[in-house]
């Protein structure tokens, strides 16, 4: 039977004679003696291989090893299999352009994505996938619970709910399309069908010529709708909820994971603490908190990165926690559909998470009359919006949601310097491969 590297201790606890296989990546050799220890890697973790005499093998050689396992306290695991047949499934090249069984850390970024399909092999990378797996199962999962229902949508849209731009334009057929920048007109859609809660884990694509360690143009997003709310803080409701969950999973399944990153999630207590804070009293506690931390710099108008990182350090220093909900948001930072407070006002919020944006959402306009109204505010057209204005022509629900970015929670959890490491294949301005 074939055994994973994760179960040999407990096969060699049990003082088996039996013979069993292991099958994995030859991670690394070592000679000593006349014989060999092999590190095997498989998909559960690395084990040793004890072959007697010269190994012949490259590194990163798929191979098969039958034996008995055996207890080694000096072995990694306290367990090792005593090799007597070793049969090579496909041997690697030796000419490796990377070096899969070296510190990530001390390679450069380029290179690991210039060499992903080797890059992603190695342990410490994978295991930002392992736990981003978690985070996607549990938010569905979650949502679930709460008698959202998932939905798929089409990324090939004929325009933006936000004027166009932004988009990425594709030849289609005989006309041009575009890439969706996030599901909202369909999200709304189906609030308004009557299914009233709905969610979609998908690709959301942006245009934007950025190229910092925050942004992608091609990201995952975990979106959010909701009918019959009353306001934004709904919605930071659901998402507190949402948040205490994926972290409690990513604590309980991915503890090895996290340990090799030196990383942890926060409590369920830290969640619930999180602050909401008026977007005018961020900026001004952002303020307060950069003078406690002796910095300069020029006053703040609007929320932006170094707005960020103060405000979950002020929020760490007063509440313990580095998650914070900044809602009230002006009318000029948000989207035409965004739901008013006031003259100035918006329902909308964005959740902060350890110094970065994660999240960006709000109640929505329902009421067909009022979205005629404030469309020209914005410089857009009722003809140009026909198919998003169908939607509340025919009644709407009060709703609203959000969307996390499910690259940048990655990012935060794990203290990573840069999103496109959370990103399996990023794409941004110059990437677009492999």
């Amino acid at each position: 039977m074939r055994v994973l590297a994760k179960e040999l201790a407990a096969v060699a606890a049990s003082k088996s004679v039996e013979k069993v296989e292991m099958k994995g990546w030859v991670h690394r050799v070592r000679e000593l003696g006349g014989v060999s220890f092999v590190m095997l890697r498989d998909r559960s973790g690395i084990a040793q291989v004890v072959v007697e005499g010269k190994a012949d093998l490259t590194l990163e050689t798929v191979i098969s090893a039958v034996g008995v396992a055996a207890e080694n306290p000096k072995a990694l695991g306290g367990a090792e299999l005593r090799a007597e047949k070793v049969e090579v499934i496909a041997a690697a090249a030796p000419d490796l352009p990377y070096p899969v069984n070296q510190d990530p850390d001390k390679i450069g970024l380029d290179v690991i994505l210039d060499n992903r399909p080797l890059s992603v092999r190695n342990p410490k990378i994978r295991a930002i996938f392992k736990i981003q797996s978690t985070i996607i199962d549990a938010f569905s999962s979650y949502l679930r619970s709460q008698d959202f229902t998932e939905m798929k949508t089409s990324k090939l849209i004929s325009g933006g709910t936000e004027g166009g731009t932004g988009l990425f334009e594709v030849e289609y057929f005989d006309t041009k399309v575009y890439l969706a920048q996030s599901p909202q007109f369909y999200k709304q859609t189906m609030v308004a069908s009557g299914l009233e809660r709905v969610f979609e884990v998908a690709p959301a694509y942006r245009a934007e010529k950025h190229d910092t360690p925050r942004h992608l143009n091609e990201y995952v997003s975990l979106d959010v709708e909701m009918g019959f709310i009353e306001s934004e803080r709904d919605l930071i409701e659901l998402e507190k909820g949402i948040l205490t969950h994926v972290f409690a999973q990513v604590a309980e399944k991915n503890a090895e994971e996290l340990a090799l990153w030196n990383a942890a999630v926060p409590t369920a207590k830290q969640v619930a603490d999180a602050p909401i804070v008026g977007h005018d009293r961020a900026i001004e506690l952002a303020a307060e908190e950069a003078a406690l931390q002796k910095q300069g710099g020029k006053k703040a108008f609007e929320i932006n990165p170094e707005v960020e990182r103060l405000i979950c350090s002020w929020s760490m220093r007063e509440h313990g926690t580095d998650l914070v909900f900044i809602n009230e948001f002006p009318r000029r930072h948000r989207p035409f559909y965004t739901y008013p407070l006031d003259a100035a006002r918006t329902m909308s919020f964005d959740a902060i998470f350890r110094g970065l944006e994660i999240t960006t959402g709000g109640r929505r306009h329902n009421v067909y009359a009022e979205l005629l109204e404030v469309l020209p505010k914005f410089g857009l057209k009722a003809e140009d919006l026909s198919d998003y204005l169908s939607v509340f022509k025919y009644g709407c629900p009060p709703h609203g949601g959000f969307a996390i970015g499910c690259e940048r929670i990655t990012q935060k959890i794990l203290g990573l310097p840069n999103v496109k490491e959370a990103s399996l294949f990023p794409r941004d301005r110059k990437r677009v491969r492999p």
